[in-house]
């Protein structure tokens, strides 16, 4: 298994990095897209596994609209609600996320009243489509805006996704070898605290590494190195939780050693957004 899971990182990394580094937003944009895709459809493979069959083609055709809207709108912080998507709407800008979910909306009540899905399941189809776009194309869409945050946007999305590997590698590997305490055998049994510590600081020395190369002050990279990480955390017991109510061990088998396409990047679903929202909100550097 282990050798596997070697293998097909080393063929992975190479590409996303170097997508990353050289390739434009809109190269990125289409990437984010069919990762998205993807996880969309194995979460949806585990919402038929409990009886939750989602609107699967309006789902993933609402979140390419989320991703096309984060490309237009990366400029502006790839977001806009209230006064702002107003604003857009009124000098014919790109299309805002609150009117994407708002066209899903329309699209889930059209569906539910005149699918020819029993009834029984108009809560259940409704529900599963909705929490695969809140909680991963939504999310994950914010790879967009972070690539396209000026010069430094590639490296600050680099450094998303870096955090997140080496934290995985490091809690992977010591977890195995020491690890004794489990950090939530519920959910995750193999997960302990000693390789939680482990990645923890993993995404800490990326911090270290990183501050030579990009422009910020390496306090700023050391928060956002540990939210991230933090982040990814919490999204990678969320994907266990999703795993153990489906009752399946894997999302999928596309990645021979990880799983599916959502076990890989369960962890960046959350750490990017957060990573996105700290350089805007926190770190802010145009103020």
């Amino acid at each position: 298994m282990t050798w596997k899971r070697v293998a097909t990182a080393v063929v992975l990394i190479p590409l996303a990095v170097s997508l990353v580094l050289w390739g434009s937003t809109a190269m990125v944009s289409i990437a984010v897209a069919l990762v998205i895709l993807l996880a969309l459809f194995e979460y949806f493979a585990l919402g038929e596994a409990i009886g939750h069959r989602a609107y699967r083609f309006w789902t993933a055709t609402c979140a390419l609209v989320l991703i096309y809207s984060q490309w237009r709108g990366r400029a502006e912080h790839g977001y806009a609600i209230g006064l702002v998507a107003l604003e857009r709407r009124l000098g014919g800008g790109p299309p805002s996320l609150d009117a994407a979910f708002f066209l899903f909306v329309l699209g889930i009540a059209t569906l539910t009243l005149f699918t020819k899905r029993p009834m029984v399941e108009g809560l259940p189809s409704a529900g599963i489509s909705a929490s695969g776009l809140i909680l991963i194309a939504f999310p994950l869409s914010f790879a967009i805006p972070l690539h396209g945050a000026g010069a430094q946007g590639p490296a600050l999305l680099l450094f998303a996704m870096v955090i997140i590997w080496v934290s995985d590698t490091a809690a992977y590997f010591v977890g195995r070898s020491i690890g004794k305490n489990a950090l939530a055998p519920k959910l995750s049994p193999n997960k302990t605290w000693e390789g939680t510590v482990a990645g923890f600081l993993g995404s800490l020395v990326v911090a270290l590494a990183f501050a030579p190369w990009v422009n910020v002050p390496l306090v700023h990279l050391l928060a956002m190195a540990a939210v991230g990480n933090v982040a990814g955390q919490v999204g990678d017991l969320l994907e266990s939780a999703y795993k153990r109510s489906a009752g399946v061990k894997d999302s999928g088998s596309l990645l021979p050693g990880h799983g599916g396409v959502l076990d890989r990047i369960d962890a960046l679903i959350l750490a990017i957004p957060v990573v996105w929202y700290y350089w805007i909100l926190i770190y802010s550097p145009r103020s």
